[in-house]
């Protein structure tokens, strides 16, 4: 299945890099960079063997082909490689809502796996979903991000928009609401070093704690709930008719919707 010829190694695809080198798998050598403005991962791929911006010629040795561009770029970009490609070659799309169908037809009929992951693939923590429809397609996804994510594959395409909203926007939630509890320390009275390190050490642990221990999250809330205590009242708050529940549904409805743009 090598090389590997990557379309854009920016944020994800320079997070899969450093996650495939931690694993010990697809070492640079076995790479081929195709980025007009290569970031850090992908120069340090190159210095360790891998071909960044090769001539055209190159491609054709190509075995995979995993496309990291922008979903707006990603036809302009199949279109550069699309001649060079050996007949044989199985791509694999991470592009945010673009259909398996469009990008065959793209890549002149060759076999089509879509892929949305999350950059935690950096430390070999990512999660990635996964829908083909040839077996060697999802094969090679699986060969791909198994060593650095957790994998759930779909039958139906059209699962693919919830996903992208459930997981692969989600770390971005987190994110948010990360900085929402930060700032909200510093209005309680903490420093801004203080409020810093109990959130982030705090839903660190918390995340692991739900990851090591496989209890359900509801259960792990009730057992850190006491009746009539501070995390009861703050939960109020947070479960109220306006509060997470409800702003996590429109989140993920508005991601769904935006992928299906995406996608055209």
């Amino acid at each position: 299945m090598t090389p590997i010829l990557m379309l854009g190694a920016g944020r994800m695809g320079g997070a899969l890099i450093e996650g495939w080198r931690e694993a010990g798998v697809f070492p640079a050598a076995e790479l081929i960079i195709r980025d007009p403005f290569p970031g850090a991962a992908a120069e340090a791929a190159a210095a360790a063997g891998a071909l960044l911006n090769p001539p055209d010629a190159a491609l054709a040795s190509a075995r995979t082909v995993l496309v990291c561009v922008k979903p707006q770029i990603w036809r302009a970009a199949a279109a550069e490689v699309a001649p060079w490609l050996a007949s044989g070659a199985v791509v694999v799309s991470i592009a945010a809502g673009v259909k398996a169908a469009d990008l065959a037809h793209e890549f002149g009929g060759r076999c089509v796996a879509r892929v949305m992951p999350t950059t935690a693939v950096a430390i070999r923590q990512g999660a990635a979903s996964i829908y083909a429809e040839e077996p060697e397609a999802r094969e090679r996804a699986h060969a791909l991000f198994k060593p650095v994510a957790q994998l759930v594959d779909f039958l139906d395409e059209d699962l693919m928009h919830a996903a992208t909203a459930v997981s692969g926007s989600a770390p971005a939630y987190l994110y948010a609401f990360i900085e929402a509890l930060e700032a909200a320390g510093l209005e309680a009275g903490l420093t801004a070093e203080a409020s810093r390190a109990l959130a982030r050490g705090t839903i660190g642990g918390a995340a692991a704690l739900l990851t090591r221990s496989g209890e359900d999250p509801a259960e792990l809330r009730r057992q850190v709930t006491s009746p009539g205590g501070t995390t009861e009242a703050a939960l109020k708050v947070l479960t109220a008719e306006a509060g997470l529940p409800a702003l996590l549904r429109g989140a993920v409805a508005a991601a769904v919707r935006r992928s299906k743009e995406l996608g055209g």
